[in-house]
Parts: C-alpha cells; sequence; structure tokens
C-alpha cells in the first residue's frame, strides 16, 4: 500500500513541469477545449496529450469528450486536497 507522501509526490511530480503549472493556471479560469490549450504552446498536439494525460492521471484535471473536441477542468476536490496536504507538512509542528 502507497503511504500518504507517495500518493501526494505524484501530484508535486506533476507540477513540476513548466508547461503543466501553465496548464493548470489557464484551467483556474475555467474549462478549456485542448484546441485552446494548445494555441499558448509552441508544442505539438501529441505532446499537449502527454501532459494532459499526466495532469489526468495523478487526478489533478478531469477531462470529458464532445464530439472530437476533448474539454479539461480542474479537479477542484483534488487540487483543496493537495492544498491542505502541503499546509499540513509546512506548518510549525
Amino acid at each position: 500500500m502507497k503511504s500518504k507522501y507517495s500518493k501526494y509526490a505524484l501530484f508535486f511530480k506533476a507540477l513540476s513541469d513548466a508547461n503543466r503549472l501553465k496548464i493548470i493556471n489557464m484551467l483556474s479560469g475555467g474549462e478549456l477545449c485542448a484546441c485552446v490549450i494548445l494555441e499558448e504552446f509552441q508544442i505539438s498536439q501529441p505532446t499537449l496529450s502527454h501532459h494532459m494525460k499526466i495532469l489526468c492521471g495523478c487526478g489533478l484535471v478531469n477531462k470529458r469528450k464532445e464530439g472530437k473536441w476533448m474539454y479539461y477542468s480542474l479537479n477542484i476536490q483534488t487540487i483543496e486536497h493537495v492544498k491542505a496536504f502541503l499546509e499540513q507538512i509546512t506548518s510549525p509542528k
């Protein structure tokens, strides 16, 4: 069984990339189509898909498909858990 530290390490690993941090920031404004996200980067669509797979895989981002388009949004519940964990481990004991 994974420790809670291992679980949260996955979130921080996902956030350790500048492009993924920018994507999280973009999604803080609400749900976005992958095409809109891609416009903000000088990367290929497969590279964006790789970043989104990491963010969705750890649970920070939700995805939904509508027709041929993929839409992404922050998983607010997971974000709140990560924020609480960071507060917990950085607070004076």
